[in-house]
Parts: structure tokens; sequence; C-alpha cells
């Protein structure tokens, strides 16, 4: 007789054979989402700033544009992530048909419970919005148990997350006074998701590279404890700067995270990398992390330049360059194709950078500030849009090497 766990795989087997390509991992539809996503609330934002259109929400235009760039956005390239590494974790079979599908369709449903919560309510979208990452954790959180698994303080963390959405949207509602706590609860959340799997991968990946091409010596190594000390300083940081975003313990915290984690990043050697886009973007990706987290020390101490500036250096710049790093390498990798940068992945990312780039110089170094936000936000969505344009095809389209999966 076949156990209950022979006839959940069978279940599985059968699942990813019926479903359309699109549904069959969910990298496909929570990348392609995130991107289109990443675009469209981007082109809400600044119509709303430029001509000053009243949003259908009850979050201010301001309020509405950091929610949806986190939880909409980047939240939706996590999902896409964990649930596509999972398998990878565990050996199980992803999750894919109608039980992504229904995943898929409640983050989307989150994003319009959000845009016209002015007419929904706030407590209703926020049970849709912030319940997602709770039934996401829930999906996932089961898959790790199951597969005996490590990495169960990622599902912690995107739970947490999950809670800061929810935090945010008291803070809309005017229950939690600082109406930026939540923010930056959830930035402080993806800078350690991405200091936690961007250390596995990242010296993986460019150990890899530097193999294939013969290099042998001052290879990247795995995690050890000097990483472990660097997570550690950069989480008490974060925590310190998530409670109170001034005082010169906070930014001292920031200043020794910055330098330890510049240091993790030497470690790696992304110099050598700087002949494969699709390998050295990662590091440049990385580099924005210890980068922000000096701006913000100094932002606290010197008032200059402003915590926006700091902030979008970790968001505009860290969180989005290492999520269109991961998404162009995974959805190659998963689709089959081979693992190299063409022209429209080049492209977008140069545009993220140039974009991200602007995004912090344009308050410091322009007369008219305003003029570079508008080119850096176009620079910005621009890249999100080669990649949903450029690998909209392989996202919708069946393996090429294995077209039944």
């Amino acid at each position: 007789m076949e156990t209950r766990g022979e006839k959940m795989l069978a279940l599985r087997r059968a699942r990813m054979a019926a479903a359309p390509p699109f549904l069959r991992g969910a990298f496909r539809p929570f990348f392609f989402g995130g991107a289109v996503w990443a675009v469209v609330a981007l082109g809400i934002w600044m119509t709303a700033l430029t001509h000053g259109t009243a949003l259908p929400s009850a979050f201010d235009p301001l309020t509405w544009h950091r929610h949806e760039m986190l939880f909409g956005f980047v939240g939706a390239i996590v999902s896409g992530f964990l649930l596509t590494a999972i398998p990878n974790w565990t050996g199980r079979l992803p999750i894919a048909g109608a039980p992504l599908a229904a995943l898929f369709a409640l983050w989307l449903a989150g994003r319009a419970a959000v845009l016209f919560s002015e007419a929904t309510g706030l407590l209703p979208a926020a049970l849709i919005d912030a319940g997602f990452y709770v039934v996401l954790a829930l999906v996932a959180g089961r898959e790790v148990i199951a597969g005996k698994n490590r990495n169960l303080p990622m599902v912690g963390l995107v739970l947490l997350f999950g809670l800061a959405s929810g935090a945010d949207h008291a803070a809309a509602a005017g229950v939690i006074a600082d109406p930026m706590v939540a923010v930056r609860f959830a930035i402080a959340l993806v800078v350690l998701m991405i200091s936690l799997i961007g250390g596995r991968i990242v010296p993986s990946f460019t150990r890899n590279w530097m193999t294939k091409r013969g290099i042998h010596d001052g290879l990247p190594s795995q995690p050890g404890r000097f990483d472990m000390a660097t997570l550690a300083v950069t989480g008490l940081a974060l925590a310190a700067w998530t409670i109170s975003a001034t005082g010169a313990v906070t930014a001292a915290l920031l200043v020794i995270a910055a330098v330890l984690q510049t240091v993790r990043l030497a470690r790696w050697r992304g110099w050598r990398t700087v002949a494969d886009p699709i390998v050295v973007i990662l590091h440049l990706g990385y580099a924005w992390i210890p980068f922000g987290l000096a701006l913000l020390a100094v932002s606290i101490l010197a008032g200059q330049p402003p915590a926006s500036v700091a902030i979008h250096s970790l968001t505009a710049g860290g969180m989005a360059t290492m999520i269109l790093a991961v998404m162009t390498r995974a959805t190659l990798g998963h689709t089959g194709r081979p693992l190299q940068a063409g022209p429209a992945t080049v492209a977008a990312f140069l545009l993220v950078t140039a974009g991200a780039v602007l995004r912090v110089l344009a308050p410091m170094v322009l007369a008219n500030p305003f003029i570079g936000l508008e080119v850096a936000a176009m620079l910005w969505g621009a890249a999100f849009a080669v990649f949903a344009v450029a690998y909209g095809q392989a996202l919708f389209a069946a393996r090429v090497d294995d077209p039944g999966s």
C-alpha cells in the first residue's frame, strides 16, 4: 500500500504535469507579477507626486508608495525566491498548479485591497495584505519541517515581514504613533534576508565561476564565524535603528555593521568576476548594503544626507539590484537556459544601477533634485520593464530542456 507521503508525492507530480507552465514554479508568477507591479506602482506614485493626483487608498500617497514597494514588489520576489528555493533545500516537489495560483491570487488581492482601501476600509485591506504572508509562512514552514531542513529561520523572517505589513496598516490608522517604525522593521528584515541568503549564494556562485575558469587561488568560502558575527552585529544595528532612528549608539552599531559587511564583501573577491555581468551584479547589489548602513549612520550623526537617501541606498539600490540579479539567474537556470547575460539583461542591470545612483545623488548634488528624482524613477522602472518583456516568454513557457516541467 502507498503511504500518505507517497500519495502526496504522486498528487504533486500529477499537479505539476497538469499545470500550465506559468504555474509550475513560484518564481514564474511572482517574478513576473513583482516586476510588472514595480513599474505600475512606481508610475502611480510618480503621477501622484507630480500632478497631486489623489489615490483611492486610505493610505496617503507617500505611505502607499513605501508600502507597495516593500510589501508588494519586494514581497512578491521574496515569495517567489523562497518557494523556489525550498525544493532545492528539501528535495520535495515545488508548490504548483492550483495551490500556487491561489497564493498568487492572494498576493494580487492584497495589492488591490491596499490601493482601494478607501472604499473597502483599512481592516479588510490589512487582513488580506498581511494575511498573505501568514499563509506563505505556513506553506513554506510545512515544506521545510517536512523536509527536516535547517532553513526554518527564513520562514520566521517571512512571518515577521507579515507582522511588519500589519503594523504599517496600524500606523496608517493612527494606532501606532511612529509612522515609519513598520517601514524600518521591514527594511531591516529584508536586509537581513539579503545578508543571510546573499552570504551563501554570492560566494558560492563566485567560487563556481572562478573554478570553471581555472582560478584556484583565493576562492571565496562558505559562511564561517566571521560571517556569523557580521550577521549578528548587522541584526543588532538594524534592531536599534528600527526602535530608534536616532542616537549615537544606533549610529555606532551601524558603522560597525557597515565595516564588517564591507570586509565580508571584499573576502568574496568580486572584482575578479567583472567580465561576467550575471556574476558581478551580485557583488554590486550586495555592496549597496554596507554603503546604505554607513549612510544611515552619517545621516544620524550629521543630519545629512537626509534619511530618505540612506533608505533608498538600501531599497532602490541594494534590494532592487539583488532582486534583478536573483530573478535573472533563477529564471535562466530554472527554465533550462544558459546562465548568460544577454543585451537585455545587461541593459536592465545598467538601468537599475543608474536609477539607484541618481536617486541617492539627486538630493545632494542637483540644484533641482525633483527632476533628478523623476529621471531616476524612469531609469529604475525601465529596468523592471525590460525584465518583464525580456523574460516574460521564458516565465510563461515550459523549460526548453524538459517541456514537461
